[in-house]
This record gives structure tokens, sequence and C-alpha cells, in this order.
């Protein structure tokens, strides 16, 4: 277990932990900053976030629904 921990401390160079600039030059190769190449309309984007809403409160509207017969099944009968 140690021989691990100290394999992949070995592994970890420290000089780019210490270079802050190289480390952001990196960062900022990846951002683009061009506008994208096809526009998303109106149209679009309201299909989308309906069908995003739809997908996250579905399960929650189910729930809802069924709560009082998920409270009836959960009582216990009485005893005899």
């Amino acid at each position: 277990m140690a021989s691990g921990v100290l394999r992949m401390m070995g592994n970890i160079s420290f000089p780019t932990l210490t270079r802050p600039k190289k480390i952001l030059q990196e960062m900022t190769k990846k951002i683009y900053s061009k506008p994208p190449k096809d526009k998303i309309g109106a149209a679009q984007s309201f299909f989308v976030m309906s069908v995003f809403a739809i997908a996250m409160f579905t399960p929650a509207a189910w729930i809802l629904h069924h709560l009082p017969e998920y409270q009836q099944s959960s009582r216990p009968g009485p005893r005899i």
C-alpha cells in the first residue's frame, strides 16, 4: 500500500505546481473565443429547455400524484 502511494508521489512533477503561468497558458489554449459556427434559434432553445424541464419534473409529479397510495400501503394493519 505504502509503495503504491510513494510511486504515485514520484509521478507528480513539483515544478508544474510552482509555475502558475505555464498552467494558465495551457488552460487558455483550450478556450475558444470565436463565435459558434451554427447559431441556435429561439425555437430550438425553447424545445431543449422544455424537454429538460419535462425530464426533471415527471418523476417528481409521479411521486406526488401517487403519494396517498404510498402512505396507505405503509400503514400497518390493526393488531388482533
